[in-house]
């Protein structure tokens, strides 16, 4: 399987650089082949243009400012996002990623007749989330109803692509997290995408 591995952290010394490696040397010992894409390594732009937002319903809708991005999701059967929730959401450029990268013609096509969307990425099979939030279990589940998980699953794994599996594991508490709490996230990533 081919992975696109999205990794939106600043910090290249960051405990979520750490999932993103030991994700990647999981699932490469696997036989997999994976693509990292690190966003503030690789510079991306998380702001919609004018002329993208002008051109949203154009058809076909241009994405060649992105298209480098777009060609590595089109060639990937799986997803996978590694990255801190802040604020009990995504950072801004992975909001930006799917703003620019998951456009019509890319992620999905615009029923005209009804106003629904139709997915595109039908070829992606997996989405996992690989994240970290400051805040405990309970807070993010019970008090804020875990909206990064609903966003993921509800939209935009549900509106852009079909019957892929959806997974999201979580390191909550991480501002107090023991170095044997990390440590043993690590190895529970691993597992899980070893089995991938």
């Amino acid at each position: 399987m081919r992975i696109l591995l999205v990794l939106a952290h600043p910090l290249p010394e960051s405990f979520a650089a750490s999932v993103a490696q030991a994700a990647r040397e999981a699932l490469e010992a696997s036989g997999h082949v994976v693509d990292l894409l690190d966003l503030y390594a690789e510079d991306f732009d998380p702001r919609l243009s004018k002329a993208e937002r002008r051109g949203y319903f154009d058809v076909p809708y241009d994405a060649s400012a992105v298209a480098d991005i777009v060609g590595r999701l089109k060639a990937a059967d799986g997803l996978i996002l590694v990255f801190p929730q802040w604020w009990f959401n995504f950072p801004a450029i992975l909001k930006g990623f799917f703003d620019r990268v998951f456009a019509p013609g890319v992620a999905f096509t615009h029923d005209v007749a009804g106003g629904r969307i139709v997915p595109q990425l039908t070829h992606i099979r997996l989405l996992y989330a690989l994240t970290t939030t400051g805040s405990p279990w309970w807070l993010v589940h019970f008090y804020m109803g875990n909206p990064v998980r609903r966003l993921l699953k509800r939209g935009i794994a549900a509106f852009c692509s079909k019957k892929l599996v959806f997974r999201m594991l979580s390191l909550h508490d991480m501002d107090r997290a023991t170095e044997a709490r990390r440590k043993a996230h690590l190895e529970r990533v691993r597992k899980v995408l070893a089995a991938v």
